[in-house]
């Protein structure tokens, strides 16, 4: 049963009684908008959205200082999506939590984050404000990603997509995992790692076109 499913994750990591424990599901039902009524219904019954709302409740019930919520909108409608993306950013300034998202929708990034990561082959390939991801992507591959995105405000005959495909993770390039795939890849792209440069406001790039306009010292580098 779904509220036995909650009050078992707090049961487990704090030293409450069953029926402390249960309070604490049943609070956290209301907070997610689920009618208690339905504390002893089986995941069977609840629908796609009413689902993630209970696994958003298991997560949060022993208030934890991060939270990570890994493509939590998946499988979902439009409209169910943004109630649950707006539940969780509530919840989240409640109870004071830390959150990692991750996600491939550059919406749900706009609506939802402060920073971003930009994630190539397993590396942080990016890193910045959203404001600075979204008004000047930098890395080769964050902004194919942008280009492939159709515009409301300009006509386009075609998209610009990234050609080539991801690489084998069990097999990866030497030197830049998008060299393969970058217009911009030199012979040095190829043959060593790249560095992580930093530059003036706080921007970061792992890309060697912007070693010139680093405003620190790269970190990161050869391994």
């Amino acid at each position: 049963r779904v509220g036995w499913q909650v009050a078992e994750a707090v049961r487990y990591h704090e030293d409450v009684s069953k029926k402390e424990a249960d309070e604490k599901a049943r609070e956290m039902f209301r907070l997610v908008g689920i009618s208690e009524d339905r504390f002893n219904e089986y995941p069977h019954q609840f629908s796609g959205g009413m689902k993630q709302r209970v696994v958003i409740a298991m997560a949060l019930a022993c208030n934890p200082d991060l939270l990570i919520a890994d493509e939590p909108t998946s499988a979902l409608d439009v409209t169910i999506q943004a109630q649950v993306l707006e539940m969780i950013s509530d919840l989240q300034k409640r109870k004071n939590t830390a959150m990692i998202l991750i996600t491939h929708d550059f919406g749900i990034v706009a609506k939802c984050c402060d920073t971003v990561g930009v994630v190539y082959a397993g590396e942080i390939i990016e890193f910045g404000t959203l404001e600075q991801i979204f008004e000047r992507p930098l890395h080769p591959y964050t902004a194919g990603l942008f280009a492939a995105i159709p515009s409301m405000t300009t006509d386009v005959d075609r998209l610009s997509p990234i050609h080539g495909a991801p690489p084998d993770p069990t097999c990866l390039p030497k030197g830049c995992k998008f060299a393969p795939r970058c217009p911009h890849a030199t012979d040095e792209c190829r043959s060593r790692d790249m560095n992580t440069y930093i530059l003036a406001d706080g921007h970061q790039v792992r890309c060697h076109m912007f070693e010139k306009e680093a405003g620190t010292q790269p970190e990161g580098g050869d391994r």
